[in-house]
């Protein structure tokens, strides 16, 4: 399979979909003004990968920031991985969130209640998180 792969820039974010280093990834900021067209290739690569997945996959969400559209489509490919485990898969999504931030938390916790597969909640320290505050003020003035 091919690697999927997109750098973060601006409020969008990073994606590695790599099957053959084991590594799958959504990362930084997510609001991409058409967030269906923007992560089609994402739920294609998926769909491709379900019919010959590793034995076991570990899909990493990394995200500071995301809008409701971007919600929804996160629930999307976590459901995606759901059916991938239905069909006898290991599969584990880890939820990482700055230690501070009670709202990614909340939605780790929420995605969690929503599946039926392993959700690992993972908190860590984020010292950039001044200015991706200041980013957000400076988008609103």
């Amino acid at each position: 399979m091919n690697i999927l792969s997109y750098k973060p820039e601006g409020y969008l974010p990073g994606i590695i979909l790599d099957k053959e280093s084991g590594r799958f990834e959504i990362s930084g900021k997510t609001c991409p003004e058409d967030a269906i067209e923007f992560y089609e290739p994402v739920f294609n690569w998926l769909d491709e990968y379900a019919k010959n997945p590793l034995p076991v996959t570990v899909f990493d969400f990394k995200l500071t920031y995301f809008n409701t559209v971007s919600s929804k489509i996160i629930m999307m490919i976590m459901l995606r991985l759901e059916e991938i485990a239905e069909d006898g898969h290991e599969v584990k999504i880890r939820w990482f969130y700055p230690e501070y931030d009670e709202d990614l938390e909340e939605a780790g916790d929420d995605y969690a209640s929503m599946l039926e597969i392993d959700l690992e909640m993972i908190p860590y320290e984020d010292d950039d998180d001044d200015d991706f505050t200041q980013g957000l003020i400076d988008s609103l003035l």
